[in-house]
């Protein structure tokens, strides 16, 4: 694949992405406060606790966007003084927050209400009509919200040449993986809703729809989980991906001055944002000017190459060292090391 492809084309640049994600957060901002109203009215109408814990579903994805939104907004902040690589992680800090708020605001209050409505005494179900009306009303908002995530997921996963599934798995744009998340939890929470309402008009025990809250708390706690662990680990630092990963050591292992990759740093410091810092063994007939001017040739060209590349930082150092050796085996062990000496191809 080539360099361009992997990383974007300069036309694609992370202010086109991050475009597309703030229409999807705020169709999402939009159909979740809406249905939130119509879930609370539907929830005291019924005295059904799988419509309230609907409700308050509804409501912790409506400020889960508004946390999104701020993330957004804070992450397009330029480098400064301060934060010299700039703000591109805060995107990733809002997102857990985010999640944190999907547990804590939706998750807890269902199980609660849902334990209650299944230990205690069997409460009227009244004006179940109106429950399945705002129930179908708001399947057909939320899925407006979700085809749009679904349809940005579908172009950032071809444009970048992978599947659907790889794409939400490896993705560092939090925001419309977690727009996708919770759009497709609420309408699997529709249904269970609309299945506890039913049942409870059918049986007349108010255990089903006690019982379709607890299912939707623990819809909750997973998409939470998901949600907190891709960011938590993009806090901590993850790497670039395989592709690219392999595609910036071969631009560098095909520079003339260059004869071997010794070691490669990468660390994701943002949505479409990279941080790179290669150790490099020079060909040692380069004097010291010619070692500098090659050092900003080849930052110079990865840029151009690599428009996600926000810093790059070039070490000439000796292949043999055996320090330097010792570090590249205990980071990526042998097989990862003759992939980082001889590339892609390099047999494990």
């Amino acid at each position: 694949m080539q360099e361009e492809k992997v990383q974007g084309t300069p036309e694609e640049n992370p202010g086109e992405s991050g475009g597309e994600s703030t229409l999807t957060v705020l169709v999402a901002t939009a159909v979740n406060a809406l249905i939130a109203v119509l879930k609370f009215v539907a929830g005291l109408l019924t005295g059904s606790v799988a419509m309230l814990a609907e409700a308050v579903h509804s409501v912790a994805d409506t400020s889960t966007e508004l946390l999104l939104l701020t993330a957004l907004r804070q992450s397009a902040r330029r480098p400064d003084r301060r934060h010299p690589f700039g703000y591109g992680k805060a995107r990733f800090f809002w997102a857990l927050i985010a999640a944190v708020c999907i547990f804590v605001s939706g998750a807890v209050f269902a199980f609660i209400e849902g334990i209650r409505a299944m230990l205690g005494s069997d409460a009227e179900q009244t004006l179940a009509w109106v429950a399945y009306a705002v129930l179908g009303g708001s399947f057909v908002l939320e899925s407006i919200s979700w085809l749009q995530a679904s349809r940005q997921v579908r172009q950032e996963s071809a444009s970048e040449g992978v599947s659907f599934r790889t794409w939400l798995r490896t993705t560092d744009d939090p925001t419309v993986k977690t727009v996708f998340f919770e759009d497709t939890a609420a309408l699997i929470g529709l249904l269970l809703a609309f299945g506890g309402v039913a049942l409870h008009q059918v049986t007349g025990s108010g255990f089903w729809d006690g019982l379709a809250s607890v299912l939707i708390g623990l819809l909750l706690t997973g998409v939470a989980y998901i949600l907190g662990r891709t960011n938590a680990g993009l806090l901590i630092g993850r790497q670039a991906n395989q592709r690219t990963l392999y595609a910036l050591r071969d631009a560098l292992a095909a520079r003339p001055e260059v004869d071997q990759v010794v070691d490669m740093l990468t660390m994701t410091v943002g949505t479409d944002q990279v941080l790179l810092c290669a150790r490099l063994d020079f060909d040692d007939r380069l004097d010291v000017a010619s070692l500098e001017r090659a050092c900003v040739e080849i930052d110079a060209d990865l840029h151009a190459r690599f428009p996600d590349l926000e810093d790059v930082f070039l070490e000439p150092v000796p292949r043999a060292d055996p320090t330097m050796r010792q570090r590249v085996l205990d980071r990526y062990g042998g097989a990862g090391a003759r992939r980082l000496r001889d590339g892609l191809n390099a047999a494990d």
